[in-house]
């Protein structure tokens, strides 16, 4: 089985920049998924999680999560309703087709007080007699069960009749797990335990070819295989992991029997010129700096892809990128030298930058040098400069001061005489 790592979040969480720290919406339907793990711990802002069509038994590690609103888990082998009391913002939960016999644990969602629907459709329990009527008194905050809206008078009836419902549901209760362990101890094929899985899934590595070894179909085999699929099973979480283990052998028997074969990359023309190529589909751009007489390359490699996934090779006349093991090959137009090109890879944006210098130099023009300015204003200087000036009157002729500085007896004719007024005080 599937476990969840944090490669597999990261993968559906593209939509987030595969940022999981603040993802709020996760679907990790149709893994095969056994286990709910790590969730709680790497995405506390979660507000709807998609498990449908997994092979989840029991729910658990959610209860951390406070601001879940909604969780589907459809098509999965839950067998009981647990672990849920922690996400205090649940409004919403789908269980349609598990093997919920236990209908008693929907008691544990009462602390659920946002809980307003609730599916329960292809479940054992939904075959009891009064299953309804039970469900409608036990959440009393529910307004939708199964698709449809619970009326006031079905509420008060339901509630009317809880006593005599509680009794009976456990009987058919107890009746369906009696049944329902006794076709598990009856089964004419045998079943891997949840420890063979864990071991199982740990001798798995990421490579495909590195799995361990299948042994040959044999005439045996076969006739046992086919003898599985065709024959009547009950409807039961064993029956579904092992659907699911034959499943995934088949698919591994598949990929050693037929291996992919590589496209082959032409990496070169006839004339010997470089192909561009972009497998990786990378968004980049090529900046020609005519002054500083070199190339700058700014490829856009995810963010959060690890270095050692990267290699970058510069050549005379092309520069070679492998992302992923996808090649990105750009032809450049002069030489450049390979052994002054330096790489680097930025921490805030993950691009990977190549700077390239050129082998032909620039013969730059000789500057001559420049003024220095100061930091005093430009009209600050100006009015130092006329400060710094004299300036000189123009006279003509011979020019004496002293008359300049006497009042001529004309002046004091046309003056008017000195009247003393009375009402001025005198001075003291």
């Amino acid at each position: 089985m599937q476990r969840i790592t944090e490669e597999l979040i990261r993968k559906r969480s593209e939509h987030n920049d595969r940022e999981i720290g603040t993802l709020e919406e996760i679907s990790l339907h149709q893994q095969d998924i056994g286990k709910i793990e790590h969730l709680q711990h790497w995405c506390k802002e979660l507000k709807i999680l998609l498990l449908h069509n997994n092979l989840i038994s029991k729910i658990e590690n959610l209860g951390k999560l406070k601001k879940l609103e909604y969780v589907n888990f459809c098509i999965n082998n839950i067998t009981k309703i647990e672990n849920l009391e922690g996400c205090e913002s649940l409004q919403k939960l789908d269980f349609t087709l598990n093997f919920i016999g236990d209908l008693t644990s929907v008691a544990n969602l009462k602390k659920n007080i946002h809980l307003h629907s609730l599916y329960l459709s292809g479940n054992p329990c939904t075959d009891y007699e009064g299953y309804r009527d039970y469900v409608i008194a036990t959440l009393p905050q529910l307004k939708t069960l199964d698709g449809e809206d619970i009326l006031v008078s079905e509420r008060i009836k339901a509630v009317q009749r809880y006593g005599e419902l509680v009794p009976d549901i456990i009987r058919q209760q107890k009746e369906y797990l009696a049944k329902w362990y006794k076709t598990r101890t009856e089964k004419d094929f045998q079943f891997v335990s949840d420890e063979e899985l864990e071991d199982e899934e740990e001798e798995e590595t990421d490579d495909i070819f590195n799995c361990r070894t299948i042994k040959k179909r044999t005439s045996d085999d076969e006739k046992e295989k086919d003898n599985f699929w065709n024959e009547v099973k009950p409807h039961s979480p064993e029956v579904r992991i092992e659907m699911a283990k034959r499943m995934r052998a088949q698919e591994k028997e598949k990929v050693q029997e037929k291996p992919k074969k590589k496209k082959k990359i032409y990496y070169f023309m006839r004339d010997g010129q470089a192909y561009n190529i972009n497998q990786p589909k990378l968004q980049f751009t090529l900046d020609d700096d005519y002054w500083n007489s070199l190339y700058i390359l700014d490829l856009a490699v995810y963010k959060h892809l690890d270095t050692n996934l990267i290699n970058a090779d510069v050549n005379p006349f092309y520069v070679r990128v492998l992302v992923k093991e996808k090649v990105f090959q750009l032809r450049l137009s002069e030489e450049v030298s390979p052994d002054k090109s330096v790489a680097k890879r930025s921490q805030t944006t993950g691009h990977l930058v190549i700077t390239m210098p050129k082998v032909k130099e620039i013969i730059r023009p000789h500057i001559l040098p420049q003024k220095v300015e100061t930091d005093i204003p430009k009209e600050e200087n100006k009015s130092k400069e006329k400060e710094n000036k004299r300036e000189y009157l123009e006279v003509e002729g011979e020019f004496d001061l002293r008359k300049a500085l006497t009042i001529s007896k004309d002046r004091e004719k046309k003056s008017e005489p000195f009247i003393d007024n009375p009402e001025v005080p005198p001075l003291e």
